[in-house]
């Protein structure tokens, strides 16, 4: 079982739109000096909408390389077409991830018994530790708590981002799903909240951005440290709303590209981020304590 802070990793690009495969060394070296206890690779934060099937294959399987086994790297793989995630899942596991992260499909909002069917499908066919990812804030459609715990029957469905912000659905799943059911926040703003209530860690977008306080905190919540973990979240606090004031992942790119670590490129419909909240985002880096990097 993974715990702690995982980062939802960006995807880095050049002002075109190609991946910069050179700054992606950058930021997994980056989250292993930070102390990062997971990656994400091809999530939402990661651009996996606007990325092609082999770009994503490519962007997993260079991220499991420059890691060379010194962090877990759990392969962003879902979709809303049942096919196109059972391949997506089945080339991932062959490039020696730790796990698979499979999100609820969206627009075309299937049925509760559509979603049961739809990740137990592919979990029967590729033996790799798969996790469920609920954002109905993307996908509108909500994944009932049944459904979750019809899942967690399925061998190798392990583990859930919950990105509901419902912090009473924790309690629920850690009696109905038993306690090697892992359970990750995928809201920063309540992620303390998530771990006091019996998670596991988080799936973060702060953590692109200040990894190595985002670790930090989420082992003192872990450990009981309350005191420790909230003066922690407090000077978060500022980056956990503002890298949400447009559409993730713009203005965590924008951010990352201050800190020095990936060039100014994002995929069309996502656009750079508005001038009018640079002052903020920089503002919430400076109080989280993080600069550019030499």
């Amino acid at each position: 079982m993974i715990t702690g802070s995982l980062v939802a990793l960006v995807t880095p690009m050049f002002e075109d739109g190609s991946v910069d495969f050179d700054s992606l060394q950058k930021l997994v070296d980056f989250h292993v000096d930070a102390g990062t206890d997971g990656i994400i690779s091809v999530g939402t934060s990661g651009e996996s909408a606007t990325l092609d099937i082999p770009e994503q294959i490519e962007v997993i399987a260079k991220t499991v390389e420059f890691a060379a086994g010194r962090i877990p790297i759990i392969a962003g793989t879902g979709g809303n077409s049942t096919s196109e995630a059972l391949e997506l899942t089945e080339r991932s596991a062959a490039l020696d991830v730790t796990a698979c992260l499979l999100v609820v499909p969206y627009y075309n909002k299937p049925t509760q018994e559509g979603l049961y069917r739809h990740f137990r499908y592919i979990a029967e066919r590729v033996d790799i530790p798969q996790w469920l990812y609920n954002v109905p804030g993307r996908t509108a459609l909500d994944m009932a708590n049944d459904t979750v715990v019809r899942l967690s029957g399925v061998d190798n469905i392990v583990g859930i981002k919950d990105a509901t912000a419902d912090i009473s659905r924790v309690a629920d799943f850690r009696t109905r799903c038993g306690d090697d059911f892992v359970l990750y926040s995928g809201d920063d703003a309540t992620t303390l909240e998530f771990i006091k209530a019996g998670g596991h860690g988080c799936i973060s977008v702060t953590a692109n951005v200040a990894p190595a306080k985002m670790h930090a905190m989420c082992a003192a919540a872990l450990q009981g440290d309350y005191d420790t973990a909230t003066k922690l979240n407090n000077e978060l606090d500022g980056l956990h709303r503002g890298l949400f004031l447009e559409s993730n992942p713009i203005p965590v790119k924008w951010a990352v590209n201050q800190l020095g670590l990936i060039p100014g490129g994002i995929r069309l419909p996502l656009t750079w981020l508005d001038d009018r909240y640079h002052d903020a985002v920089a503002l919430a880096m400076k109080h989280a304590g993080v600069a550019r990097q030499a």
